[in-house]
Protein backbone atom coordinates (compact mmCIF):
# COMPACT_ATOMS: atom_id res chain seq x y z
CA UNK A 1 0.00 0.00 0.00
CA UNK A 2 1.36 3.36 -1.19
CA UNK A 3 0.51 6.79 0.31
CA UNK A 4 -0.03 9.00 -2.55
CA UNK A 5 -0.89 12.85 -2.37
CA UNK A 6 -2.50 13.70 -5.88
CA UNK A 7 -2.65 17.30 -6.79
CA UNK A 8 -6.20 18.12 -8.32
CA UNK A 9 -8.64 21.29 -7.73
CA UNK A 10 -10.03 23.62 -6.47
CA UNK A 11 -13.75 23.22 -8.06
CA UNK A 12 -16.08 25.18 -8.31
CA UNK A 13 -19.64 25.27 -6.42
CA UNK A 14 -18.86 22.45 -3.81
CA UNK A 15 -21.11 24.50 -1.30
CA UNK A 16 -22.84 22.18 0.95
CA UNK A 17 -26.86 22.82 1.21
CA UNK A 18 -29.56 22.63 4.03
CA UNK A 19 -28.25 18.35 3.28
CA UNK A 20 -24.42 18.35 2.44
CA UNK A 21 -23.37 18.58 -1.52
CA UNK A 22 -25.39 17.32 -4.15
CA UNK A 23 -25.16 17.35 -7.57
CA UNK A 24 -25.25 15.33 -10.86
CA UNK A 25 -24.23 11.66 -10.78
CA UNK A 26 -21.38 12.70 -13.76
CA UNK A 27 -20.22 15.72 -11.62
CA UNK A 28 -19.06 13.34 -8.46
CA UNK A 29 -17.43 10.77 -11.17
CA UNK A 30 -15.21 14.00 -11.80
CA UNK A 31 -11.37 12.52 -11.33
CA UNK A 32 -10.99 14.59 -8.12
CA UNK A 33 -14.13 15.94 -7.52
CA UNK A 34 -15.44 13.66 -4.69
CA UNK A 35 -11.39 13.37 -3.17
CA UNK A 36 -11.47 16.63 -2.88
CA UNK A 37 -14.98 17.53 -1.38
CA UNK A 38 -14.02 14.80 1.13
CA UNK A 39 -10.33 16.01 1.91
CA UNK A 40 -12.17 19.20 2.41
CA UNK A 41 -14.15 17.93 4.58
CA UNK A 42 -11.71 16.72 7.07
CA UNK A 43 -9.27 19.86 7.00
CA UNK A 44 -12.45 21.45 8.33
CA UNK A 45 -13.16 18.68 11.15
CA UNK A 46 -9.30 19.21 12.17
CA UNK A 47 -8.21 16.30 10.37
CA UNK A 48 -8.82 12.60 10.44
CA UNK A 49 -5.92 11.55 12.47
CA UNK A 50 -7.21 9.04 15.18
CA UNK A 51 -10.65 9.30 14.52
CA UNK A 52 -13.54 6.79 13.87
CA UNK A 53 -16.32 7.24 11.27
CA UNK A 54 -19.20 5.98 10.26
CA UNK A 55 -19.80 5.30 6.49
CA UNK A 56 -23.43 4.32 4.30
CA UNK A 57 -25.55 5.09 1.76
CA UNK A 58 -28.95 4.29 -0.22
CA UNK A 59 -27.49 1.99 -2.57
CA UNK A 60 -27.83 5.14 -5.66
CA UNK A 61 -25.41 4.53 -8.37
CA UNK A 62 -21.61 5.13 -7.90
CA UNK A 63 -22.38 5.03 -3.47
CA UNK A 64 -20.07 1.63 -3.64
CA UNK A 65 -17.34 2.91 -5.75
CA UNK A 66 -17.66 6.26 -3.47
CA UNK A 67 -17.40 4.44 -0.66
CA UNK A 68 -13.92 2.17 -1.81
CA UNK A 69 -12.79 5.76 -2.30
CA UNK A 70 -13.37 7.62 1.43
CA UNK A 71 -12.04 4.39 3.04
CA UNK A 72 -8.59 4.69 1.25
CA UNK A 73 -9.13 8.65 1.85
CA UNK A 74 -9.99 8.18 5.56
CA UNK A 75 -7.03 5.41 6.19
CA UNK A 76 -4.52 7.80 4.36
CA UNK A 77 -5.91 10.70 6.59
CA UNK A 78 -4.92 8.77 9.46
CA UNK A 79 -8.60 7.71 10.95
CA UNK A 80 -8.15 4.73 13.48
CA UNK A 81 -11.52 3.17 12.15
CA UNK A 82 -14.37 2.93 9.85
CA UNK A 83 -17.84 1.34 10.30
CA UNK A 84 -19.66 0.71 6.73
CA UNK A 85 -23.08 -1.08 6.26
CA UNK A 86 -22.71 -4.12 4.55
CA UNK A 87 -23.17 -3.60 0.83
CA UNK A 88 -22.45 0.14 1.26
CA UNK A 89 -26.15 0.30 2.84
CA UNK A 90 -26.61 2.19 5.83
CA UNK A 91 -30.16 4.81 5.84
CA UNK A 92 -29.61 8.27 7.19
CA UNK A 93 -31.18 7.85 10.64
CA UNK A 94 -28.89 4.07 10.73
CA UNK A 95 -26.00 6.22 10.16
CA UNK A 96 -26.98 8.89 13.17
CA UNK A 97 -27.70 6.13 15.55
CA UNK A 98 -24.38 4.29 14.77
CA UNK A 99 -22.34 7.76 15.40
CA UNK A 100 -24.21 7.92 18.68
CA UNK A 101 -24.07 4.24 19.73
CA UNK A 102 -20.66 3.49 18.55
CA UNK A 103 -19.37 6.93 19.67
CA UNK A 104 -17.42 7.68 16.21
CA UNK A 105 -16.28 11.49 15.48
CA UNK A 106 -18.69 11.25 12.96
CA UNK A 107 -19.93 9.68 9.35
CA UNK A 108 -20.45 10.52 6.30
CA UNK A 109 -23.91 9.53 4.18
CA UNK A 110 -23.64 9.09 0.47
CA UNK A 111 -27.37 9.67 -0.30
CA UNK A 112 -28.88 12.96 -2.30
CA UNK A 113 -32.23 11.89 -0.29
CA UNK A 114 -35.27 11.66 -2.22
CA UNK A 115 -33.53 12.97 -5.72
CA UNK A 116 -33.89 10.13 -8.45
CA UNK A 117 -30.62 7.94 -9.08
CA UNK A 118 -28.72 6.63 -11.79
CA UNK A 119 -25.41 7.99 -13.93
CA UNK A 120 -27.60 10.86 -15.43
CA UNK A 121 -29.56 11.48 -11.93
CA UNK A 122 -28.37 12.67 -8.93
CA UNK A 123 -25.73 11.95 -6.24
CA UNK A 124 -24.46 13.21 -2.73
CA UNK A 125 -22.52 13.34 0.41
CA UNK A 126 -23.18 14.45 3.78
CA UNK A 127 -21.50 14.95 7.07
CA UNK A 128 -22.99 14.50 10.05
CA UNK A 129 -20.88 15.27 13.49
CA UNK A 130 -20.40 13.13 16.76
CA UNK A 131 -23.71 13.68 17.88
CA UNK A 132 -25.29 11.82 15.08
CA UNK A 133 -26.69 15.51 13.24
CA UNK A 134 -26.27 16.96 10.20
CA UNK A 135 -22.91 19.33 10.67
CA UNK A 136 -24.20 22.80 11.81
CA UNK A 137 -23.15 25.47 10.04
CA UNK A 138 -19.87 26.67 10.93
CA UNK A 139 -18.50 23.22 9.62
CA UNK A 140 -20.17 23.84 6.59
CA UNK A 141 -18.92 26.75 6.17
CA UNK A 142 -15.07 25.91 6.89
CA UNK A 143 -15.83 23.17 4.46
CA UNK A 144 -16.68 25.46 1.60
CA UNK A 145 -13.81 27.64 2.59
CA UNK A 146 -11.82 24.34 2.16
CA UNK A 147 -13.07 23.36 -1.00
CA UNK A 148 -12.29 26.97 -2.93
CA UNK A 149 -8.80 26.63 -1.80
CA UNK A 150 -7.91 23.18 -1.96
CA UNK A 151 -4.84 21.72 -4.52
CA UNK A 152 -4.71 18.50 -3.27
CA UNK A 153 -5.63 15.09 -1.95
CA UNK A 154 -3.79 12.11 0.32
CA UNK A 155 -5.40 8.47 -0.44
CA UNK A 156 -3.67 5.02 -0.70
CA UNK A 157 -3.19 3.05 -3.66
CA UNK A 158 -4.69 -0.46 -2.23
CA UNK A 159 -6.99 -2.72 -3.45
CA UNK A 160 -10.88 -2.23 -2.95
CA UNK A 161 -12.35 -4.15 0.49
CA UNK A 162 -14.98 -6.88 0.61
CA UNK A 163 -18.13 -4.84 1.54
CA UNK A 164 -20.54 -7.87 1.02
CA UNK A 165 -19.59 -9.84 3.84
CA UNK A 166 -19.70 -8.94 7.23
CA UNK A 167 -16.40 -8.80 9.74
CA UNK A 168 -13.25 -6.70 10.06
CA UNK A 169 -10.68 -5.96 7.42
CA UNK A 170 -7.90 -3.51 7.07
CA UNK A 171 -6.91 -0.31 5.27
CA UNK A 172 -3.37 0.63 5.88
CA UNK A 173 -3.80 1.51 9.76
CA UNK A 174 -7.29 1.87 9.84
CA UNK A 175 -9.63 -1.02 11.04
CA UNK A 176 -12.83 -1.63 8.49
CA UNK A 177 -15.78 -2.94 10.43
CA UNK A 178 -18.62 -4.30 8.02
CA UNK A 179 -21.64 -4.67 10.01
CA UNK A 180 -25.49 -5.77 9.72
CA UNK A 181 -27.23 -2.18 8.56
CA UNK A 182 -30.44 -3.14 9.99
CA UNK A 183 -29.45 -4.56 13.38
CA UNK A 184 -28.63 -1.71 15.51
CA UNK A 185 -31.38 0.05 14.67
CA UNK A 186 -33.71 -2.90 14.54
CA UNK A 187 -32.18 -2.81 18.43
CA UNK A 188 -33.03 0.79 19.16
CA UNK A 189 -37.05 0.74 17.59
CA UNK A 190 -37.34 -2.14 20.53
CA UNK A 191 -36.62 0.31 23.03
CA UNK A 192 -39.29 2.66 22.02
CA UNK A 193 -41.86 0.59 20.90
CA UNK A 194 -44.29 -2.49 21.91
CA UNK A 195 -43.24 -4.91 19.84
CA UNK A 196 -45.51 -7.95 21.33
CA UNK A 197 -48.72 -5.74 20.69
CA UNK A 198 -47.68 -4.55 17.40
CA UNK A 199 -47.01 -8.83 16.80
CA UNK A 200 -50.72 -9.15 18.28
CA UNK A 201 -51.80 -6.10 15.79
CA UNK A 202 -50.76 -8.28 12.52
CA UNK A 203 -52.09 -11.48 14.45
CA UNK A 204 -55.20 -10.14 14.92
CA UNK A 205 -55.86 -9.38 11.08
CA UNK A 206 -54.65 -5.72 10.72
CA UNK A 207 -53.60 -5.08 6.61
CA UNK A 208 -50.64 -2.93 5.74
CA UNK A 209 -49.13 -1.86 2.68
CA UNK A 210 -45.25 0.02 3.46
CA UNK A 211 -43.95 1.27 -0.01
CA UNK A 212 -40.14 1.09 0.06
CA UNK A 213 -39.90 2.71 -3.52
CA UNK A 214 -36.89 0.53 -4.28
CA UNK A 215 -34.80 2.64 -1.45
CA UNK A 216 -32.83 1.62 1.50
CA UNK A 217 -35.37 1.27 4.05
CA UNK A 218 -36.63 -1.83 2.01
CA UNK A 219 -33.99 -3.70 4.22
CA UNK A 220 -35.12 -2.37 7.43
CA UNK A 221 -38.98 -3.02 6.75
CA UNK A 222 -38.68 -5.94 5.54
CA UNK A 223 -36.81 -7.22 9.01
CA UNK A 224 -39.33 -5.13 11.17
CA UNK A 225 -42.63 -5.29 10.17
CA UNK A 226 -42.38 -8.70 8.22
CA UNK A 227 -39.69 -10.02 10.83
CA UNK A 228 -40.34 -8.75 13.71
CA UNK A 229 -43.66 -8.21 14.07
CA UNK A 230 -44.99 -10.85 11.61
CA UNK A 231 -46.92 -8.94 8.97
CA UNK A 232 -47.53 -10.96 6.29
CA UNK A 233 -45.27 -11.45 3.04
CA UNK A 234 -45.60 -9.02 0.90
CA UNK A 235 -46.71 -6.35 3.54
CA UNK A 236 -43.44 -4.42 1.94
CA UNK A 237 -43.04 -3.75 -1.64
CA UNK A 238 -40.37 -2.62 -3.90
CA UNK A 239 -37.94 -3.75 -0.89
CA UNK A 240 -34.66 -4.17 -2.78
CA UNK A 241 -32.39 -1.21 -2.93
CA UNK A 242 -31.75 -0.48 -6.41
CA UNK A 243 -28.69 2.11 -8.16
CA UNK A 244 -31.56 4.27 -10.11
CA UNK A 245 -34.69 3.18 -7.56
CA UNK A 246 -36.58 0.92 -9.98
CA UNK A 247 -36.60 4.06 -12.72
CA UNK A 248 -38.54 5.93 -10.25
CA UNK A 249 -38.48 8.61 -7.75
CA UNK A 250 -37.75 8.26 -4.40
CA UNK A 251 -40.04 10.86 -2.87
CA UNK A 252 -42.99 9.43 -0.73
CA UNK A 253 -46.09 11.78 -1.63
CA UNK A 254 -49.18 11.64 -3.50
CA UNK A 255 -47.53 12.08 -6.65
CA UNK A 256 -44.41 10.02 -6.70
CA UNK A 257 -45.66 7.07 -4.48
CA UNK A 258 -48.70 6.77 -6.85
CA UNK A 259 -48.97 2.85 -6.62
CA UNK A 260 -49.39 2.92 -2.99
CA UNK A 261 -51.81 5.75 -3.39
CA UNK A 262 -54.35 4.17 -5.97
CA UNK A 263 -54.20 1.19 -3.75
CA UNK A 264 -54.89 3.23 -0.59
CA UNK A 265 -57.66 4.98 -2.16
CA UNK A 266 -59.22 2.13 -3.88
CA UNK A 267 -62.39 -0.93 -1.82
CA UNK A 268 -59.54 -2.75 -1.65
CA UNK A 269 -57.67 -1.06 0.42
CA UNK A 270 -55.67 -2.25 3.40
CA UNK A 271 -56.02 -0.56 6.98
CA UNK A 272 -53.03 1.70 6.69
CA UNK A 273 -50.13 2.56 4.05
CA UNK A 274 -46.95 3.88 4.21
CA UNK A 275 -43.86 4.96 2.27
CA UNK A 276 -40.39 6.21 2.86
CA UNK A 277 -37.95 7.82 0.61
CA UNK A 278 -34.12 7.17 -1.15
CA UNK A 279 -32.08 7.05 2.14
CA UNK A 280 -34.73 6.39 4.40
CA UNK A 281 -35.54 9.56 6.49
CA UNK A 282 -39.09 10.53 5.30
CA UNK A 283 -42.13 9.11 5.30
CA UNK A 284 -45.96 9.41 4.27
CA UNK A 285 -49.26 8.00 6.04
CA UNK A 286 -51.93 7.02 4.37
CA UNK A 287 -55.12 5.10 6.05
CA UNK A 288 -57.69 3.99 3.97
CA UNK A 289 -58.73 6.46 1.74
CA UNK A 290 -56.99 8.72 3.86
CA UNK A 291 -54.28 11.13 3.08
CA UNK A 292 -52.67 12.56 6.41
CA UNK A 293 -50.16 15.36 5.56
CA UNK A 294 -47.15 15.75 7.34
CA UNK A 295 -47.12 18.85 8.94
CA UNK A 296 -50.80 17.02 10.30
CA UNK A 297 -48.68 13.70 11.04
CA UNK A 298 -46.12 15.56 13.04
CA UNK A 299 -49.09 17.28 15.35
CA UNK A 300 -50.92 13.55 15.61
CA UNK A 301 -47.84 12.29 16.43
CA UNK A 302 -47.11 15.01 19.03
CA UNK A 303 -50.27 14.21 20.55
CA UNK A 304 -50.16 10.42 21.14
CA UNK A 305 -46.86 10.27 21.36
CA UNK A 306 -46.89 9.42 24.90
CA UNK A 307 -49.01 6.17 24.23
CA UNK A 308 -45.63 4.24 23.23
CA UNK A 309 -43.15 3.01 26.07
CA UNK A 310 -40.30 5.22 24.56
CA UNK A 311 -42.22 8.43 25.24
CA UNK A 312 -44.63 7.67 28.52
CA UNK A 313 -43.28 10.31 30.43
CA UNK A 314 -44.13 12.89 28.13
CA UNK A 315 -42.89 15.45 25.52
CA UNK A 316 -39.82 17.94 26.50
CA UNK A 317 -41.33 20.43 23.19
CA UNK A 318 -42.48 20.10 19.98
CA UNK A 319 -40.32 22.10 17.20
CA UNK A 320 -40.86 22.34 13.26
CA UNK A 321 -39.33 24.00 10.31
CA UNK A 322 -40.45 27.39 9.84
CA UNK A 323 -42.39 26.50 6.50
CA UNK A 324 -44.18 23.64 8.35
CA UNK A 325 -47.93 24.70 9.54
CA UNK A 326 -48.93 25.44 12.85
CA UNK A 327 -50.67 22.48 13.26
CA UNK A 328 -48.14 21.19 15.86
CA UNK A 329 -47.99 24.45 17.58
CA UNK A 330 -51.60 24.42 18.53
CA UNK A 331 -50.73 21.15 20.32
CA UNK A 332 -48.16 22.29 22.29
CA UNK A 333 -50.35 25.11 23.65
CA UNK A 334 -52.63 22.85 24.48
CA UNK A 335 -50.33 20.53 26.20
CA UNK A 336 -48.42 22.94 27.59
CA UNK A 337 -45.27 22.14 25.92
CA UNK A 338 -42.46 23.95 24.50
CA UNK A 339 -42.99 25.07 20.61
CA UNK A 340 -40.22 26.19 18.13
CA UNK A 341 -39.76 27.42 15.09
CA UNK A 342 -36.80 26.83 13.29
CA UNK A 343 -35.21 27.11 9.64
CA UNK A 344 -35.32 24.90 7.10
CA UNK A 345 -32.57 21.84 7.43
CA UNK A 346 -32.69 19.20 10.48
CA UNK A 347 -29.45 20.54 11.80
CA UNK A 348 -31.36 23.09 13.44
CA UNK A 349 -33.16 20.87 15.09
CA UNK A 350 -29.70 19.27 16.54
CA UNK A 351 -29.35 22.10 19.49
CA UNK A 352 -32.79 22.05 20.56
CA UNK A 353 -32.91 17.84 21.44
CA UNK A 354 -29.01 18.16 22.80
CA UNK A 355 -30.60 20.99 25.66
CA UNK A 356 -33.43 18.44 26.55
CA UNK A 357 -35.67 21.20 25.04
CA UNK A 358 -37.54 19.02 22.54
CA UNK A 359 -38.45 15.37 22.61
CA UNK A 360 -40.38 15.69 18.62
CA UNK A 361 -39.60 17.21 15.82
CA UNK A 362 -40.93 17.46 12.25
CA UNK A 363 -40.82 19.29 8.72
CA UNK A 364 -43.38 19.53 6.04
CA UNK A 365 -40.92 17.69 3.79
CA UNK A 366 -41.86 14.67 5.12
CA UNK A 367 -39.31 14.24 7.59
CA UNK A 368 -40.34 13.88 11.26
CA UNK A 369 -37.87 12.41 14.01
CA UNK A 370 -37.23 12.18 17.96
CA UNK A 371 -34.70 11.91 20.35
CA UNK A 372 -33.94 8.67 19.58
CA UNK A 373 -31.52 9.84 16.84
CA UNK A 374 -30.21 13.30 15.30
CA UNK A 375 -32.03 12.50 12.18
CA UNK A 376 -35.45 12.34 10.40
CA UNK A 377 -36.59 9.00 10.80
CA UNK A 378 -39.27 7.25 8.13
CA UNK A 379 -39.71 4.10 9.42
CA UNK A 380 -39.64 5.03 13.29
CA UNK A 381 -43.03 7.22 12.22
CA UNK A 382 -44.21 4.52 10.69
CA UNK A 383 -44.15 2.41 14.18
CA UNK A 384 -44.98 5.60 16.23
CA UNK A 385 -48.19 5.11 14.17
CA UNK A 386 -48.95 1.73 14.51
CA UNK A 387 -48.22 1.84 18.00
CA UNK A 388 -51.08 4.56 18.55
CA UNK A 389 -53.27 3.15 16.16
CA UNK A 390 -53.16 -0.10 18.33
CA UNK A 391 -53.31 1.98 21.32
CA UNK A 392 -56.55 3.65 20.37
CA UNK A 393 -58.03 0.80 18.22
CA UNK A 394 -59.01 3.46 15.78
CA UNK A 395 -58.46 4.25 12.33
CA UNK A 396 -56.50 7.05 10.62
CA UNK A 397 -59.64 8.69 9.38
CA UNK A 398 -61.14 8.59 12.73
CA UNK A 399 -57.65 10.00 14.53
CA UNK A 400 -57.20 12.91 12.38
CA UNK A 401 -60.99 13.60 12.52
CA UNK A 402 -60.91 13.77 16.41
CA UNK A 403 -57.54 15.47 16.17
CA UNK A 404 -59.12 18.61 14.42
CA UNK A 405 -62.43 18.70 16.28
CA UNK A 406 -59.96 19.05 19.34
CA UNK A 407 -57.18 21.52 17.60
CA UNK A 408 -58.44 23.07 14.44
CA UNK A 409 -57.84 21.93 11.60
CA UNK A 410 -54.36 23.45 9.37
CA UNK A 411 -55.24 23.29 5.74
CA UNK A 412 -51.89 22.71 4.17
CA UNK A 413 -50.18 22.12 0.87
CA UNK A 414 -46.80 22.36 -0.93
CA UNK A 415 -46.40 23.84 -4.22
CA UNK A 416 -42.92 22.80 -6.10
CA UNK A 417 -41.83 24.98 -9.23
CA UNK A 418 -39.00 23.11 -10.01
CA UNK A 419 -36.15 24.14 -12.97
CA UNK A 420 -36.71 27.00 -12.82
CA UNK A 421 -34.13 29.52 -14.24
CA UNK A 422 -31.74 30.93 -11.64
CA UNK A 423 -32.14 34.71 -12.49
CA UNK A 424 -35.69 34.18 -12.78
CA UNK A 425 -36.29 32.29 -9.56
CA UNK A 426 -34.11 35.20 -7.52
CA UNK A 427 -35.56 37.80 -9.60
CA UNK A 428 -39.18 36.73 -8.15
CA UNK A 429 -38.02 36.45 -4.64
CA UNK A 430 -35.88 39.54 -5.00
CA UNK A 431 -39.11 41.41 -5.96
CA UNK A 432 -41.41 40.07 -2.86
CA UNK A 433 -38.61 41.06 -0.46
CA UNK A 434 -38.48 44.92 -1.62
CA UNK A 435 -42.04 45.20 -0.82
CA UNK A 436 -42.52 43.01 2.20
CA UNK A 437 -43.02 46.83 4.55
CA UNK A 438 -45.25 47.98 1.99
CA UNK A 439 -47.60 44.61 1.74
CA UNK A 440 -49.14 44.78 5.33
CA UNK A 441 -52.48 46.90 4.58
CA UNK A 442 -52.92 46.07 1.43
CA UNK A 443 -55.68 43.42 0.14
CA UNK A 444 -55.09 41.23 -2.68
CA UNK A 445 -57.20 38.80 -4.54
CA UNK A 446 -59.62 39.72 -1.96
CA UNK A 447 -58.22 39.27 1.60
CA UNK A 448 -56.13 41.58 3.26
CA UNK A 449 -52.71 41.18 4.06
CA UNK A 450 -51.72 41.46 8.09
CA UNK A 451 -48.22 40.83 7.80
CA UNK A 452 -45.12 39.71 5.89
CA UNK A 453 -41.31 39.19 6.85
CA UNK A 454 -38.17 37.42 5.71
CA UNK A 455 -37.51 34.88 8.82
CA UNK A 456 -34.82 34.66 10.57
CA UNK A 457 -33.61 32.92 12.99
CA UNK A 458 -31.97 32.89 16.81
CA UNK A 459 -30.91 29.77 18.43
CA UNK A 460 -32.10 29.76 21.75
CA UNK A 461 -28.91 27.70 22.73
CA UNK A 462 -25.94 28.54 21.10
CA UNK A 463 -27.47 32.48 20.41
CA UNK A 464 -26.29 32.08 16.50
CA UNK A 465 -28.51 33.63 13.96
CA UNK A 466 -29.55 32.34 10.50
CA UNK A 467 -31.10 35.18 7.86
CA UNK A 468 -32.74 34.76 5.11
CA UNK A 469 -34.77 31.96 6.30
CA UNK A 470 -37.81 32.20 3.93
CA UNK A 471 -40.42 34.84 3.04
CA UNK A 472 -44.10 34.85 5.08
CA UNK A 473 -46.99 36.74 4.49
CA UNK A 474 -50.02 36.34 6.50
CA UNK A 475 -53.55 36.91 5.66
CA UNK A 476 -56.75 37.55 7.60
CA UNK A 477 -58.60 34.65 8.67
CA UNK A 478 -56.14 32.75 9.39
CA UNK A 479 -54.08 32.52 6.20
CA UNK A 480 -50.08 31.99 5.63
CA UNK A 481 -47.56 31.72 2.78
CA UNK A 482 -44.32 31.00 2.58
CA UNK A 483 -41.65 31.29 -0.28
CA UNK A 484 -38.17 29.83 -0.54
CA UNK A 485 -35.96 28.79 -2.67
CA UNK A 486 -34.70 24.69 -2.16
CA UNK A 487 -31.40 23.47 -1.70
CA UNK A 488 -31.98 20.20 -2.57
CA UNK A 489 -32.45 20.50 -6.52
CA UNK A 490 -29.35 19.61 -8.85
CA UNK A 491 -30.45 22.06 -11.90
CA UNK A 492 -32.06 25.63 -11.99
CA UNK A 493 -33.79 26.79 -9.10
CA UNK A 494 -36.73 24.74 -6.84
CA UNK A 495 -39.34 27.50 -5.98
CA UNK A 496 -41.51 26.42 -2.92
CA UNK A 497 -44.65 27.96 -2.44
CA UNK A 498 -45.99 27.03 1.21
CA UNK A 499 -49.96 27.30 1.51
CA UNK A 500 -51.97 27.05 5.04
CA UNK A 501 -55.05 28.22 6.17
CA UNK A 502 -56.36 27.37 9.51
CA UNK A 503 -59.66 26.59 10.75
CA UNK A 504 -60.89 26.65 14.57
CA UNK A 505 -62.46 23.56 16.07
CA UNK A 506 -65.99 24.81 15.42
CA UNK A 507 -65.47 25.57 11.66
CA UNK A 508 -66.53 23.15 8.94
CA UNK A 509 -63.71 21.25 8.27
CA UNK A 510 -65.37 19.34 5.45
CA UNK A 511 -63.72 21.71 3.01
CA UNK A 512 -61.38 20.32 0.24
CA UNK A 513 -57.85 21.57 0.59
CA UNK A 514 -57.62 23.47 -2.85
CA UNK A 515 -60.94 24.81 -1.78
CA UNK A 516 -59.81 25.90 1.43
CA UNK A 517 -56.30 27.56 0.26
CA UNK A 518 -57.30 29.23 -3.06
CA UNK A 519 -58.05 32.69 -1.13
CA UNK A 520 -54.05 32.17 -0.14
CA UNK A 521 -53.07 30.83 -3.70
CA UNK A 522 -54.39 33.61 -5.46
CA UNK A 523 -52.68 36.10 -3.39
CA UNK A 524 -49.13 34.18 -3.92
CA UNK A 525 -49.52 34.36 -7.50
CA UNK A 526 -50.83 38.12 -7.46
CA UNK A 527 -47.94 39.41 -5.02
CA UNK A 528 -45.38 37.21 -6.71
CA UNK A 529 -45.92 38.34 -10.52
CA UNK A 530 -45.72 34.47 -10.59
CA UNK A 531 -46.60 34.82 -14.07
CA UNK A 532 -44.27 37.51 -15.84
CA UNK A 533 -41.14 36.02 -13.92
CA UNK A 534 -41.14 32.41 -14.31
CA UNK A 535 -43.51 31.89 -17.00
CA UNK A 536 -46.34 29.95 -15.31
CA UNK A 537 -48.74 29.67 -12.46
CA UNK A 538 -48.93 25.63 -12.15
CA UNK A 539 -46.94 23.84 -10.15
CA UNK A 540 -44.46 20.84 -11.24
CA UNK A 541 -45.86 19.12 -8.19
CA UNK A 542 -48.06 19.83 -5.47
CA UNK A 543 -48.48 17.76 -1.86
Amino acid sequence: MTLQTISKGPFEGQKPGTSGLRKKTRVFMQPGYLECFVQATFHAIGGAAGKSFVIGGDGRYFNREAIQTMLKMAAANGAAKAIVGQGGLLSTPAVSNLIRQRKTDGGFVLSASHNPGGIDADFGVKYNVSNGGPAPEHITQAMFEHTQNITEYTTLDAPDIDLSTCGTGQIGGMQVEIIDPVEDYQALMQTLFDFDKLRALFAGGFTMRFDAMHAVTGPYAKAILEGALGAPTGTVINAVPSEDFGGGHPDPNPVWAKTLMDEMMSDAAPDFGAASDGDGDRNMIVGRGTYVTPSDSLAVLAANAQLAPGYAGGLAGVARSMPTSGAADKVAEKLGLGSFETPTGWKFFGNLLDAGKVTLCGEESAGTGSDHVREKDGLWAVLLWLNILTERGQSVAEILTDHWATYGRNYYSRHDYEAVPTEAADALMQGVRDKLDSLPGQSVAGVEITAADEFSYQDPVDGSVSHNQGLRIWLAGGGRAVLRLSGTGTEGATLRVYLEQYADPEADQGVSPDVALKAVRDAVVEITQMQQHIGRTEPDVKT
